[in-house]
């Protein structure tokens, strides 16, 4: 029975050519040996399965070949490549420093590397694993490493670059090899199939590549555990349910049911993936990653950044023209969301179904229920611009008035009633003819037959003034400190219970104080309050004039100077209070060269 070579071992990469993923660093490396600028220490660094000891082996046969040929590859057949690739090489050794990573281990490499190579130029060391030297280990490696003879060359392969201390670093030219592309694991996959006589389809490929997260050697694994599970026919089926991974078409259904706002379906699809195993986190997750794919499919510029298999990018195509841009990125705010507190969630699956539900209501164009953050009750809100004419109706005598559908304008667009000063409510103007009119007959709007001057009339709001600060045109209903404290209060509760626990403290320290032409003013300790105040300003004006109906209301802030000089805020101002009550903590500060801070 002829023993089983597993595929990373089998067809691990031999030329640089061959080398998968990583032509920068190939190219370098040839470049180097053309020009005859081989350094005298490498450090090659990345994660796992990405090609850093195959590059050193390659580098290392190259580099002592006798017949180097014009694309600067060994030529497999002198003397020096035969040892190499039959395992018997006198000049090229190989250690393994997880393994060998005490004093006495460098010690031994450091007196071998003065004797010259017995064939060919150079002796190469390759150090697997550097980063497991113990810091004596690498403290005797030093000096070598620096000034080796001019027949060594040291190649070093690491996962975990930043546990190397600086002086090695400084003494090598490293190189970072990066993660293996998706598609160049897929296209390695697909010759080594090839080679095989295995029938795999592209998707299956593409599926294994993922799962491999950028490691060539990890996927040759997979591939191998997969041949072993399906035979010579690699099917998509086949590898999603060896992996456990969830199918695109999941995603793909669950997705159209949220677009047509089917909840029950949705939740059942759900219950449906938990019963064959998976985990909600995962869901989540794979929903978000499906959610950016529709929308990377939305433009033919960034399709391209799709990393899936030929058929799924087409569904990914076809589907992302339904889904609009607006609700792909709403979707993706709440599943990452619901991702970040699923960890937390005493009832994750409960989480999740909200999520989904969220979406399908989402889609259906009904926003999420948001959180009221407006403390005015409804009914004691000033009235809307939407109530009120978006223009001047031009009608003839006797006509009933039509409703016009016109975009308002700047000046009659929606204000709000908390944070609009009273200059920047809108002017009413009505025409002439249209009130005539409605003396004749009745307008029909939105809510029955009822005329402007009526609604007008309903809401208690007259023509808007020219001068907002005539107390003619405003509203400016006289009240008392005591009425002014209730409101003030009134708003401080609403904070309260809207979570913003340091404005209501600070609102309720005092009370304002209220002066002539209805002026008041509310005393501070110190800036950040006032700063933190002043940023609240506009909807605690807002409130308090609808409250008390009087628009002509202004609060002033000032602090209390004997109030910030009596309490201490600073790193200083405490420390020099707390040495005028115990002296002793001055000499303690300096006995042991402590900071204020």
């Amino acid at each position: 029975m002829e023993n089983f070579i597993v595929s990373a071992r089998k067809y691990r990469p031999a030329t640089f050519d061959t080398v998968v993923g990583q032509s920068s660093i190939t190219t370098t490396l040839k470049n180097a040996i053309k020009n005859n600028h081989l350094a005298q220490a490498f450090l090659f660094c990345g994660p796992r399965g990405v090609g850093k000891t195959t590059c050193a082996r390659i580098l290392a046969k190259t580099i002592n070949c006798f017949n180097i040929t014009e694309s600067v590859e060994a030529c497999d057949q002198c003397e020096s490549c035969i040892s190499f690739t039959q395992g018997h090489s006198l000049n090229i050794y190989e250690l393994d420093a997880a393994s060998n990573n005490s004093v006495d281990d460098i010690r031994n490499l450091v007196d071998q590397v003065r004797f010259a190579p017995q064939l060919g130029k150079y002796k190469i060391y390759i150090i697997d694993e550097v980063h497991m030297l113990s810091q004596a280990a690498f403290n005797a490696f030093l000096k070598t490493l620096e000034e080796p003879p001019k027949h060594a060359i040291f190649i070093l392969a690491t996962t975990e670059k930043h546990k190397i201390i600086p002086t090695i670093l400084s003494r090598c030219q490293i190189f970072d090899f990066s993660r293996i592309g998706i598609e160049d694991i897929a296209d390695h996959l697909a010759y080594i199939a090839g080679n095989e006589n295995i029938t795999a389809e592209h998707d299956a490929l593409h599926i294994i590549a993922q799962k491999a997260d950028g490691a060539l050697r990890d996927a040759c694994s997979i591939f191998d555990r997969i041949v072993t599970f399906a035979g010579n026919n690699i099917t998509y089926k086949a590898v999603i349910e060896n992996l456990n991974i969830l199918d695109y078409d999941y995603y793909f259904k669950i997705t159209s049911q949220i677009l047509s706002s089917d909840i029950p379906n949705c939740l059942l699809t759900f219950n449906e993936i938990l019963n064959n195993g998976f985990d909600g986190h995962n869901f989540t997750n794979g929903l978000s990653e499906h959610f950016r794919n529709l929308l990377v499919a939305q433009d033919p510029i960034t399709v391209q950044l799709l990393e899936v298999g030929v058929n799924i990018k087409e569904k990914y195509k076809n589907q992302s023209q339904q889904c609009g841009r607006d609700f792909l990125v709403r979707a993706l705010e709440l599943n990452n969301k619901s991702d970040l507190n699923y960890r937390i969630s005493k009832s994750p699956r409960l989480l999740v179904e909200l999520t989904l539900m969220q979406l399908c209501t989402l889609a259906s164009g009904v926003a999420p229920m948001q959180e009221k953050k407006n403390p005015i009750a409804p009914a004691e809100r000033p009235l809307s611009t939407q109530q009120l004419p978006a223009q001047q109706v031009q009608v003839p005598q006797g006509q009933p008035v039509k409703p016009v559908a016109t975009e308002l304008p700047p000046s009659a667009r929606p204000v709000d009633p908390v944070s609009a000063k009273p200059s920047e409510y809108p002017k009413i103007t009505v025409d002439p003819s249209v009130q005539a009119a409605e003396k004749k007959q009745p307008a029909v709007g939105m809510g029955g037959a009822l005329s402007l001057k009526d609604m007008l009339k309903k809401n208690k709001i007259e023509d808007a003034p020219a001068d907002p600060a005539s107390p003619v045109n405003q509203s400016a209903v006289p009240f008392t400190a005591a009425q002014l404290g209730k409101a003030w209060n009134d708003y401080a509760e609403s904070m309260k219970n809207q979570g913003k626990v340091s404005l209501y403290t600070t609102l309720m320290m005092r009370q304002p104080e209220l002066h002539e032409n209805y002026t008041a003013f509310f005393q501070l300790d110190n800036k950040v309050q006032e700063d933190a105040l002043k940023s609240e300003m506009p909807e605690i004006l807002g409130y308090l004039r609808s409250k008390l109906n009087n628009y002509s209301l202004v609060i002033k802030t000032e602090i209390n100077k004997v109030a910030a000089e009596k309490r201490p805020y600073t790193a200083q101002d405490k420390y020099r209070r707390m040495t005028e009550i115990n002296p002793a903590i001055q000499d303690f500060r300096q006995q042991f060269d402590l900071d204020i801070d």
